[in-house]
């Protein structure tokens, strides 16, 4: 047992005159419970906090971070510890809870006194009484977390190969031990007895496209199958789970990840009233039914249900001690709002998900071949949100959660950005909960933005993310009210005529340009050394970084340092597509895109394309782009395609990446007899010269010989078209869901021009836009737009020009395919495991059907109407043009 606390008169012990208050329990509860006391004041009181960890109350809703990395998880401000009349005793686990005597017993024979207690102690994770359960591990603590690091670890030494680790729960504290597990080299499956993965919060079709995502992340996922038992060997070794279903599953280590339960016994034991399902019952104010006698968090039990959320119990430390200081305040209700980020993968679900409410209608997105679901739920008008859940896009998550209850702005559908939709720009009113977490609202956070507090006195504006977080409280548990208290804070700064910070995200208060000029000036080599120099915080100076940083900054040292994108730490900044240099399909495989400079190709290359295609079976489509796609690649198999192609001389075309796509062509002067210059010849130079070339977004170009444009060049981010005297050089133009017409930059150039000022252009788009930002928004955005653009382009009124040229000759130099790269190396290859234990063994939930001599994903439709598998996928029978039914054997 140790003691943390300041000097005070009698080594500590309470003043005769102070209230005594003892927290039993040193989780987030117990510490938002104190910091409550602590904000208000503590005159008076004397506060003791038993916690039987020996780590000061940390942020379990970040636990996974410390199975990926060494973290720092403690809560607030240590400050708050050093407070004379806080006394944290960390070590000491209470046994007894004496009511008659007012006092609290811990395991060390000390007594605490009191003259109120507050129940604080959690829950447990549940273990299933299996055979050999006890064996299994649990993922519950910090010292979980590190005896799960250390066991991993020694497996793969002794094993010689990857750990089989089973989890036993799909839900987030499961997806999240997984995903961990994966990380720390496991091959990782997760069982749940539901059919479908997060069944408390997603209905059958969210959960059908996260279990997609999930395993194309490569994790094993079995559903509708409850463990049986878990078999060793002599020596006491786990070697298998047994499941319901008759499956055996091998496995070297299990980890039990199927809820809690209520830490109630000091409570059953003292005679306090407890609920059927456990938990100490309270009331509205988080009152026992013993005078002075408090429960919160995990282990209270509120109207029958005990639920391990951070909203619910950071909303019942603050009514606790309100109610403590004389105050009346009223536990509001379980939010049972959730939002999950697992290896890029985005799930939320907020209020009535499961739509139970009578006459509640469902809008619905849905694509869970491809991993997408999306669906709100409203009342029989249409018009109030009920709640939602989002699958693959979250991005809506974060506008709507704090309209739920009350009347959309817009259509339902709008909200809907998987389907196209657009949610109108709306500002929320000042007493909608803009974070749920610490219940605070979009007014208290416009006050502080404006230099007021709660009672509307004067204080210090808080004018930076970082500053409205510490002041107002919110975005500092989960993180997913970030996004909209970001745009909270820009619009207030905007109309008080204030400069908006263009911070990339939270942990950066420079934009995309400014951190890529800094990056390249102090030669910073890896995100590590970035975050430490620029983070905003000393939290994320030692943090991980975000989903919006992260590629980010992965673009900006592939640009800069012309290295092998995955190596040197930087796969884990990248998007999935580009940890596995494919694009993923609708149904978990890839796609195959060799580079086809300005689509001419030779009768033999043309034959190596079909012999892929036909021995791996692939969907084969030509694209508008001039290019071939092969589609239906598992990712096991695309090191063997991508040896094949390499061997005959095919690159990558990156159809993955934030790069050059294509340089699309017409065949020019060498054939047409409209053509006035050779197009096919400079869209080679083009390709070949920008191939691989690292960009803010993908960026496409044209090449057209003639007047006539069939390249269609001003559709594209640089549009080349031939005339009698040269070429014409067009820029900014976009196709997509907001499509710009390019414009007409330089005339009339010769072909060394035209290739020095395309140098230029990119060059200067690459350094200075935003993340994301396609070329025609970017030029929208510059002071000046194309009159800017072209004053440094052609007269080098930055006087950057001989830079932006050396920079581009640097990539020219460096360039190297990334699968020839990937292929030399066995290190590399090692990310291109098939995601079950067997690595050679096929998805057997691909389901393809037979048209036009081709496979292709088979829609929801034909999977629901029936099919029997066969080989690698399922046999269904479709219609043909005679109306014969055509059946392909996958």
């Amino acid at each position: 047992m140790s003691e943390t606390r300041s000097s005070r008169p009698a080594e500590g012990a309470p003043a005769p005159t102070d209230r005594r208050i003892v927290v039993v329990g040193g989780g987030p509860a117990a510490h938002r419970f104190v910091e409550a006391l602590w904000r208000r004041g503590t005159d008076g009181l004397h506060i003791t906090v038993l916690t039987e960890e020996a780590h000061p109350p940390y942020d379990r809703v970040a636990l996974s971070s410390a199975l990926t990395g060494d973290v720092d998880l403690a809560l607030g401000e240590p400050l708050m510890w050093r407070e004379p009349a806080i006394s944290l005793v960390t070590g000491e686990r209470a046994v007894r809870l004496d009511l008659a005597a007012r006092c609290v017993v811990g395991a060390s024979g000390g007594t605490y006194a009191y003259d109120d207690v507050v129940l604080a102690t959690g829950s447990d994770a549940v273990r299933l009484p299996l055979a050999n359960g006890e064996q299994a591990a649990v993922y519950r603590t910090l010292d979980d977390v590190q005896w799960l690091r250390t066991e991993t670890a020694r497996l793969s030494a002794e094993l010689g190969r990857a750990p089989r680790a089973v989890v036993i729960g799909g839900g987030l504290l499961g997806l999240e031990a997984a995903g961990g597990l994966q990380y720390l080299g496991a091959e990782a499956t997760v069982v749940n007895r539901a059919g479908w993965l997060m069944n408390a919060q997603l209905d059958q079709g969210a959960g059908q496209a996260l279990g997609r995502l999930i395993t194309a992340k490569g994790l094993g996922i079995h559903c509708g199958g409850a463990p049986t038992s878990i078999d060793t060997d002599d020596d006491g070794r786990v070697t298998a789970v047994g499941l319901s279903d008759g499956t055996m599953l091998s496995a070297d280590l299990v980890v039990f990840a199927v809820g809690i339960r209520p830490r109630d016994e000091l409570a059953r034991e003292a005679g306090l009233e407890v609920a059927p399902r456990g938990g100490v019952v309270i009331g509205a104010g988080c009152e026992t039914a013993m005078p002075g006698v408090w429960a919160i968090g995990e282990v209270a039990s509120y109207e029958g249900v005990s639920m391990g959320l951070v909203a619910p119990a950071n909303a019942m430390a603050e009514v606790c001690a309100d109610g403590i200081l004389g105050g009346l305040s009223t536990f509001p209700g379980f939010d049972t709002a959730t939002k999950l980020k697992l290896s890029g993968v985005e799930v939320a679900s907020f209020g009535d998900a499961l739509a139970e409410a009578e006459g509640s209608l469902e809008i619905v997105y849905a694509d869970p071949a491809r991993g997408l679901y999306q669906k709100l739920v409203v009342t029989d008008d249409a018009k109030t949100l009920l709640g939602g859940i989002f699958v693959g896009d979250a991005a809506p998550y974060s506008a709507l959660r704090p309209l739920l209850g009350r009347e959309l702005p817009a259509e339902p559908g709008a909200y809907l950005s998987s389907a196209g939709g657009e949610a109108p720009q709306s500002e929320l009113p000042d007493d909608v909960i803009l974070c749920s977490c610490n219940n605070v609202t979009a007014g208290a956070c416009r006050s502080a933005v404006h230099g007021l507090d709660e009672d509307g006195a004067a204080v210090e504006p808080a004018l930076d993310m970082p500053s409205l977080k510490a002041c107002s409280r919110a975005g500092t548990q989960c993180g997913s009210c970030v996004p909209m208290l970001k745009k909270l804070l820009d619009s207030e700064l905007t109309k008080a005529g204030k400069t908006v910070s263009r911070g990339i995200c939270e942990h950066f208060a420079m934009s995309r340009p400014e951190l890529f000029e800094a990056i390249q000036a102090l030669d910073l080599a890896s995100f590590q050394d970035i975050i430490q120099r620029f983070g905003v915080t000393d939290e994320a100076k030692t943090g991980h970084g975000c989903d919006i940083c992260k590629p980010a900054i992965g673009s900006i040292l592939a640009t800069q340092r012309g290295e092998y994108v995955l190596d040197g730490g930087r796969g884990a900044l990248q998007d999935t597509n580009d940890r596995a240099l494919a694009n993923m399909q609708r149904n978990g495989t890839y796609s195959v895109v060799p580079r086809i400079p300005g689509g001419e190709i030779t009768p033999q290359k043309l034959a190596v394309i079909a012999q892929v295609a036909e021995q791996f079976g692939l969907y084969v489509k030509l694209t508008g782009a001039l290019r071939i796609d092969l589609f239906g690649a598992r990712l096991e198999q695309l090191p063997e395609i991508w040896k094949i192609l390499v061997e005959a001389g095919f690159e990558s075309g990156q159809a993955y990446g934030k790069a050059l796509r294509n340089v699309k062509s017409c065949v020019g002067s060498t054939w047409c007899r409209f053509g006035v210059q050779d197009s096919v010849a400079m869209a080679i130079d083009l390709e070949m010269r920008y191939r691989g070339l690292r960009a803010p977004h993908k960026f496409k170009m044209g090449v057209s010989g003639c007047a006539r444009e069939c390249a269609e060049a001003r559709s594209k981010d640089v549009g080349v078209i031939a005339t009698d005297q040269g070429w014409n050089m067009y820029v900014g133009g976009n196709g997509g869901f907001q499509p710009a017409h390019a414009q007409l930059l330089a005339q009339d150039l010769d072909g060394e021009t035209l290739i020095r000022y395309i140098d230029r252009y990119l060059m200067y788009y690459i350094r200075t836009a935003d993340r994301m930002q396609r070329t025609a928004r970017w030029m929208d955005d510059l002071d000046g737009g194309l009159e800017h653009v072209r004053d440094v382009v052609i007269n080098d009124s930055l006087g950057i020009a001989e830079d932006l040229e050396a920079a581009m000759a640097r990539h020219v130099e460096h360039y190297e395919d990334e699968w020839a790269a990937t292929l030399k190396d066995p290190d590399r290859l090692r990310r291109f495991r098939s995601f079950v234990n067997a690595p050679d063994a096929a998805d057997q939930s691909i389901v393809l059907v037979e048209e036009r001599g081709q496979q292709r994903p088979a829609t929801p439709a034909e999977i629901e109407a029936g099919a029997r598998r066969v080989g690698l996928g399922v046999a269904i029978p479709v219609r043909a043009a005679t109306g014969a039914p055509a059946l392909r054997e996958g």
